[in-house]
């Protein structure tokens, strides 16, 4: 098991954002969660790698608890890949150094090597020609696959995307959705916070909803989408469909 939390609360001052949470998340697994704005579904990604610090109960990631006083949070980190809404990158530093400072500063690896291997990475995400180019010279969808690019640099055993595509225009949208279902078809292990429902569908191993910070349900993409059991769900499906016809 990759991650696991037990019993997980969250507060923000007086706001109860985590109640309850209990989740197990294997090794390969596509973890997609889904739900109404404000209902912790991005806090739930932030205490992962304890860029949010939790209140009540435990978080392990391969075994070890993030919250423990001895646990060394930057290895934990280094473990965990995140790709955010806003991409993040060192406006001063190309697309190679930017996927390149993680491996050179956090893991020591010589520069020829990290050099070689972020190449690889950009490779992988279609941007081995923008390798030079600085994220002023690239469009929102180049620059969050370059963030991809820099996250999988640190060889992640699991990576977290926080709402990749929301801040993307619609066109560019598709191009990094393509990037994160390859890395799904390569066995990667992800939790995807997304208001993407085709992607929920097609990709996802499982889909959790989460609403006021419980998950209300969770199971396979056919069964949440086909056959919701719970009426908060079934409501919030109808509301997306009518929107979109």
């Amino acid at each position: 098991m990759i991650v696991q939390f037990s019993d997980v609360h969250k507060f923000f001052g007086p706001l109860h954002v985590l109640r309850g949470i209990d989740l197990e998340v294997q090794k390969g697994e596509v973890v997609v969660i889904i739900g109404p704005s404000g209902s912790g579904k991005s806090t739930l990604l932030r205490v992962i790698n304890r860029l949010e610090k939790i209140q009540g109960g435990t978080i392990l990631v391969d075994g070890v608890d993030i919250n423990h006083p001895k646990t060394d949070i930057f290895h934990i980190r280094s473990e965990v890949g995140m790709v955010f809404q806003s991409f993040n990158l060192f406006p001063h530093m190309s697309a190679l150094e930017n996927v390149s400072i993680g491996p050179w500063l956090v893991k020591k690896l010589p520069k020829a090597e990290v050099r070689e291997k972020a190449m690889s990475y950009l490779r992988k995400v279609g941007l081995e020609s923008k390798a030079h180019g600085y994220p002023s010279q690239l469009s929102g969808g180049q620059q969050q696959r370059v963030a991809i690019a820099r996250a999988l640099a640190m060889e992640p055993m699991v990576m977290l995307f926080d709402e990749a595509t929301s801040a993307l225009d619609p066109e560019l949208v598709g191009e990094v959705l393509e990037v994160m279902k390859q890395l799904a078809l390569e066995g990667m292990t992800m939790l995807v916070v997304t208001h993407e429902m085709g992607f929920a569908k097609e990709v996802a191993s499982r889909v959790i909803f989460m609403d006021e910070g419980q998950i209300l349900e969770e199971g396979p993409p056919k069964s949440i989408f086909s056959n919701p059991k719970h009426a908060r769900v079934k409501t919030f499906f109808r509301k997306i469909l009518s929107a979109h016809s």
